[in-house]
């Protein structure tokens, strides 16, 4: 029995970058040996059993070969003839079909140090084609090691291209694109997720709304990058450097302006309305994608308040009180905090303005402070009830919103 930390774990390292996870495939053994050792088994498809002392996932090395469609197309083999080369050529791309002995040496059948240094994501086999998770993982591995300087290898790209004019993109469940997805608005430039999923063709399959962005003129005096797609991708980025791996707020930033698809012709580069009319496509993409209530709920109101929390300094007092209530923020102030970050990363998400200020945040969090400061008590002295007590407190959280400091509009 042999075992080799394979996978993430030796990219990274090889990229001197922090190792969170550290996988492990087993040579030699049968299922039976691990159980005698104390390991526990966890795989469903395949035998994967973690470590007793330490949790980590130890695999027994195994082959797929491919019997359907989608993710769960394939039929797994594993049993102690299966080599370590084998086991690595199933893996997606050629950085992560790299092993370490436990001697420290490497194993690296595919050139997948080469690749490191050179920067690129490379597919190992055509068997790549077979699994349409790996274009999403490709994608998401782009918006994480973009920074890095990495790029999709042309012929990585051309085989992506073929995966979905040959419809296998169509067979992705909703759960594992969210789940791909949602891990790629936590990475460091989540811009180029996009820009991968666009070239090889699968955003307008999976993101139609997203995808019909591009092309879209804005005008050139507030987005002077003007495409409506090149700005979404900045909104990102700008999202990623506010709110760093927070994903809810980078859903945000992806879905704000969807309106904007929607403007009829005659009325561009304006878009008059498109916050409101960016609603229903985003309900379509939470719909079809099942993303979580807490991603949707909060993208629904960046889509609907944005321009009002760009416009904070020229709202009546009463208009801040009712978009404060209709992020629960008197209650819950941390929305109100990724709500600001989402509006602000838009904001700065513009060509020449990424260093610009954003005192309305400031001004929003002064605004919500003053309201919640109001308390109830002097009204229930004074024995008001129902309607009557809701108008009165309603009215002293207004004037004290009133009397927050607000720079000249």
């Amino acid at each position: 029995m042999r075992i080799y930390l394979v996978g993430g774990a030796v990219r990274d390292k090889l990229l001197g970058r922090p190792v969170v996870d550290h996988d492990h495939v087993v040579v030699g053994a049968r299922p039976d040996e691990l159980l005698a050792q104390g390991y526990r088994p966890v795989g469903k498809d395949f035998p994967v059993f973690l470590h007793p002392r330490t949790g980590e996932e130890y695999a027994l090395a195994r082959t797929e070969r491919k019997t359907g469609h989608g993710y769960h197309g394939f039929a797994f083999h594993a049993d102690p003839s299966v080599t370590l080369e084998q086991d690595l050529a199933r893996r997606d791309l050629t950085i992560n079909a790299m092993a370490e002995a436990e001697d420290g040496s490497l194993v690296d059948p595919f050139d997948g140090a080469r690749d490191l240094k050179q920067r690129l994501l490379r597919h190992v086999s055509p068997a790549f084609a077979e699994d349409p998770v790996r274009l999403l993982r490709v994608a998401r591995f782009a918006a994480r090691f973009a920074p890095l300087g990495f790029t999709v290898a042309p012929e990585t790209m051309a085989l992506m291209q073929q995966m979905v004019q040959a419809g296998e993109v169509d067979h992705l469940v909703p759960e594992r694109v969210w789940q791909e997805t949602r891990k790629a608005l936590g990475e460091a430039q989540p811009s180029a997720f996009l820009r991968v999923l666009r070239e090889s063709g699968a955003l307008a399959v999976l993101f139609p709304e997203v995808d019909a962005l591009y092309g879209v003129p804005q005008r050139a005096e507030f987005h002077p990058e003007i495409d409506t797609g090149v700005h979404v991708e900045m909104v990102l980025d700008m999202a990623a450097r506010i709110a760093p791996g927070n994903d809810v707020v980078g859903f945000c930033a992806l879905t704000h302006d969807l309106g904007k698809a929607l403007t009829p012709d005659d009325v561009l580069p304006r878009h008059i309305g498109h916050e409101h009319a960016g609603v229903e496509p985003l309900r379509r993409l939470v719909a079809r994608l099942k993303v979580p209530n807490e991603h949707a709920s909060l993208a629904e109101q960046v889509c609907r308040e944005h321009l009002n929390a760009h416009r904070a300094f020229e709202l009546k007092s009463a208009t801040v009180l009712r978009l404060l209530g209709s992020l629960d923020a008197l209650r819950r102030p941390e929305r109100l905090d990724l709500f600001l970050a989402a509006c602000e990363a838009d904001k700065r998400g513009r060509l020449g303005h990424e260093n610009d200020s954003y005192p309305q945040a400031d001004y929003l969090r002064r605004a919500r402070a003053a309201a919640a400061a109001v308390s109830s008590e002097p009204f229930v002295a004074k024995g008001l009830q129902g309607p009557a007590f809701g108008e009165a407190l309603t009215a002293a959280r207004i004037a004290a919103i009133g009397a927050v400091e607000r720079p000249q509009a």
